[in-house]
């Protein structure tokens, strides 16, 4: 499946999804068992951002997902659902508390495509913030950006790749190196607009 053929109301039904399981485990520690059997399978990621009501400020609380699809989309929306918000090594789990603060968003993603790194200023071109996620493998370790980070950090695209090389501890210009592999992909966004109520889609940049 590619991202392009999730619609709306089902990226409304996974960021649903993504909630009750992680309300349903953090109270209960019991595991929800998807009813939609939808045959439809696609990297998916799930971010948990915590709503600072002084400031209406989103900070990360956890986010944790799969590039590759492995099993039905909702299956996966439930396991990163649930590891983003206990297994994050970067944050505590999340408490029964915070579930009424927090926000969760469902990224839909494409198959990654590689960039065949040719010549620095093409390769730089390849790339639009906003629309394009970057993942690196590399002799040091890998990572990824979803397309909607360098937007919130305010990045430029020199400013992301060396971003995402530290991520994988890499040199920052480890995307350069012969042995290096650069892939992008997109996303479909899915996200409430507040705790627990509305959910909408939102799209990055297409061309």
């Amino acid at each position: 499946m590619d991202a392009h053929e999730i619609t709306v109301q089902e990226g409304k039904e996974l960021v649903r999804l993504a909630r009750t399981s992680v309300e349903s485990f953090v109270k209960n520690r019991k595991f929800v068992i998807s009813a939609n059997n939808s045959n439809k399978k696609s990297g998916v990621f799930v971010t948990i951002y915590h709503l600072n009501k002084e400031n209406n400020e989103k900070n990360l609380r956890g986010c944790i997902g799969y590039v590759l699809p492995s099993k039905d989309i909702y299956d996966s929306v439930i396991d990163a659902a649930i590891n983003a918000a206990t297994q994050d090594p970067r944050f505590i789990a999340v408490s029964e508390k915070e579930l009424e603060e927090v926000i969760f968003e469902v990224s839909v993603l494409t198959r990654p495509f590689r960039i065949r790194v040719e010549d620095t200023n093409l390769s730089l071109n390849k790339i639009l913030i906003g629309r394009d996620g970057l993942m690196l493998e590399s002799r040091y370790g890998s990572g990824l950006f979803l397309p909607q980070v360098p937007v919130e950090q305010n990045w430029n695209v020199r400013q992301y790749l060396t971003n995402l090389c530290y991520k994988a501890g890499a040199p920052s210009d480890a995307w350069l190196l012969p042995d290096s592999n650069l892939y992008t992909f997109r996303s479909y966004i899915f996200r409430e607009k507040l705790p627990n109520s509305e959910i909408y889609a939102e799209n990055f940049i297409e061309t």
